[in-house]
């Protein structure tokens, strides 16, 4: 490995006046605000942090029910049951899941039963009917089956006073069957932050259009809505915004009204950038700055508005934008959504190819992650180079490779940090 880290003065920003990474998601993450807990229905819950302790009210399940379909018995009566000698019992009575009609099993009998109907009373096992003739006036019994056989006891899942879902799980798909199956209708939740997303340039046209000469179609509202929402978010994709200032002004107020966070794309750098800043000025706290970090160097930060709405300025390239929302803006959705670590997972990996870094930078390199089959390690392939701002290789990476900034060349087989891009990691 080569290069050398930058001189960091007193404040921490290199000699050059290049802010940290650190630094700045530092600063990013200081702003989290987590949203109130609301109350949603169970079937809207799904993704979203469980903000309080479900406690069963009630057994689960309910009662003690057949476990499959078969014969309900007492486990005494067919206890010398065999394939040679089979236990023969009159059958007598039915019984329907859902049926809430007592029935009471006396010794030497059986009741045929399909899966999820209740028990009779004295039966403690259940005899699949595999293990039968089937019949349905008088059962043969080929094999014994021990007491609590194949049968759900009452409580068995949850008990009442059981915490169901615990304060701080994330609601799956498991924990949404689970509160229905303890009688839950709604369920406190931690909101998900809404984000809106904008695009500022008079060269970008909806991709509903044909571009003109000189115009191309809006990429970042679409790619970045797109992320916010698999992060956890709320997103609005805002769209197309005018440079002009005052047009500018006031579409961003109306979204710093209903938002938790604001990203803005194409409004930082060059004469443009100074003019958005301007603008955004006049609506609270902002700076553009440059960070020790490619692609996406030159960024913006702050908090507008009377709630003090985060607010990022991305620049225009796609590829800038959609790294810098992975290093910055998917961790404070992740902290405003709740989660203890808002960052991606990290492996390390063997590089499969060499690579270049731009000194005193920190790369986020696309790859594509593998696994070597014989010893499980992890592989990486670099995607493009480190100067190519193709979205396709973004499109084609599953990881993006983490160089530090003293280092600005790796050869083959050096071990490497990656990130996984793998939704909701």
């Amino acid at each position: 490995m080569a290069g050398a880290p930058a001189e960091l003065d007193g404040r921490g920003k290199s000699a050059r006046g290049v802010r940290p990474v650190d630094e700045q998601l530092a600063r990013v993450l200081d702003t989290a605000v987590r949203p109130a807990p609301v109350r949603v229905a169970i079937a809207d819950a799904q993704g979203m942090l469980c903000a309080e302790e479900v406690v069963a009210q009630r057994a689960l399940p309910g009662f003690d029910q057949a476990a499959v379909d078969g014969y309900a018995v007492r486990s005494v009566d067919v206890s010398g049951a065999g394939p040679n000698t089979p236990v023969a019992l009159p059958v007598v009575g039915e019984i329907a899941a859902g049926s809430r009609q007592p029935h009471r099993l006396q010794p030497g009998q059986a009741v045929r039963l399909v899966t999820g109907a209740p028990l009779p009373t004295l039966a403690d096992a259940v005899v699949p009917t595999a293990e039968t003739d089937g019949q349905a006036a008088n059962v043969a019994i080929y094999r014994p089956v021990p007491s609590a056989a194949f049968v759900r006891r009452i409580g068995e899942d949850v008990m009442p006073g059981d915490v169901a879902v615990r304060r701080g799980s994330v609601i799956a798909a498991a924990q949404v069957g689970l509160l229905a199956a303890v009688g839950r209708e709604r369920v406190l939740v931690h909101p998900r932050p809404r984000v809106a997303v904008l695009s500022i340039g008079d060269e970008l046209v909806d991709v509903a259009r044909d571009p003109g000469a000189g115009e191309v179609y809006d990429v970042n509202s679409y790619a970045l809505a797109a992320a916010a929402r698999d992060c956890g978010a709320q997103a609005t994709r805002v769209g197309l915004v005018p440079r002009d200032p005052t047009r500018l002004r006031a579409a961003v107020l109306d979204h710093l009204a209903n938002s938790e966070i604001l990203v803005i794309c194409g409004g930082i750098g060059g004469v443009v950038g100074d003019q958005v800043l301007s603008t955004l000025g006049e609506l609270g706290d902002i700076d553009g700055t440059r960070v020790a970090m490619h692609p996406g160097s030159v960024q913006g930060f702050g908090r507008l508005g009377h709630a003090k709405v985060p607010t990022f300025l991305l620049p225009a390239n796609p590829v800038s934008a959609l790294v810098l929302f992975e290093v910055l803006v998917r961790p404070l959705i992740r902290t405003t959504l709740g989660r203890n670590d808002p960052h991606r997972r990290r492996v390390r990996a063997r590089l499969l190819s060499p690579l270049a870094s731009i000194p005193d930078r920190r790369g986020y390199l696309r790859g594509q992650l593998l696994r070597e089959e014989a010893t499980g390690d992890y592989l990486v392939q670099p995607l493009g180079t480190s100067g190519t701002q193709l979205l396709s290789a973004l499109a084609e990476a599953n990881c993006l490779i983490e160089l530090p900034e003293s280092v600005s060349e790796v050869t083959v087989g050096e071990q490497v940090t990656v990130l996984f891009l793998a939704p909701r990691v």
